[in-house]
């Protein structure tokens, strides 16, 4: 999909989620599911990336709330206007407004893989991963990950997972 060219706008593809936003997984049957979060958890059910105990679980969903509302709103839109939008003079303001939400965002994650290698404890879940889609492209909103060294060590065990896959 090409978000940029209206792709998402198209009745083809409202059919199938009428927000018209990406991602979006359609199954075999035909049966769709949007929202990144809703998705990852759908296909890690049964898998180690998503627990089983409740609170554990519950943990995991805590900070998949975090990243739609305290991360993906300040670094994802960052990065949107630098390097797809070519940080142009009418969205300069918009751009350095994200920048101290941004970096609040990271600070409360440096904190707690200060505490622990992976968010929720030892053990890699769908929130690592949910986190780790921006975060490892945070240098294309301006946010300068140096500064973070415990992300910086987060996000290389990530990279070294057995079956990760980079996105090019």
């Amino acid at each position: 999909m090409d978000i940029l060219a209206g792709d998402t706008g198209n009745s083809e593809f409202l059919a199938k989620n009428p927000n018209g936003k990406i991602p979006l997984l359609e199954l075999d049957d035909g049966r769709c599911l949007s929202e990144s979060n809703a998705i990852l958890n759908f296909l890690a059910a049964g898998s180690e990336l998503l627990p089983k105990d409740s609170f554990t679980l519950a943990k995991v969903q805590q900070w998949q709330f975090f990243e739609q509302y305290s991360h993906e709103p300040f670094i994802a839109v960052a990065r949107f206007i630098a390097k797809y939008l070519g940080l142009p003079d009418n969205r300069r303001a918009d751009y350095e407004a994200k920048q101290q939400g941004g970096h609040k965002a990271l600070a409360v994650m440096e904190a707690q893989l200060l505490k622990t290698p992976y968010l929720t404890g030892e053990q890699l879940t769908t929130a690592d991963i949910a986190l780790y889609g921006y975060t490892h492209v945070a240098h294309e909103g301006g946010f300068d990950l140096t500064h973070y060294p415990a992300i910086q060590a987060w996000l290389a065990r990530i990279a070294s997972q057995p079956q990760y896959v980079a996105m090019v």
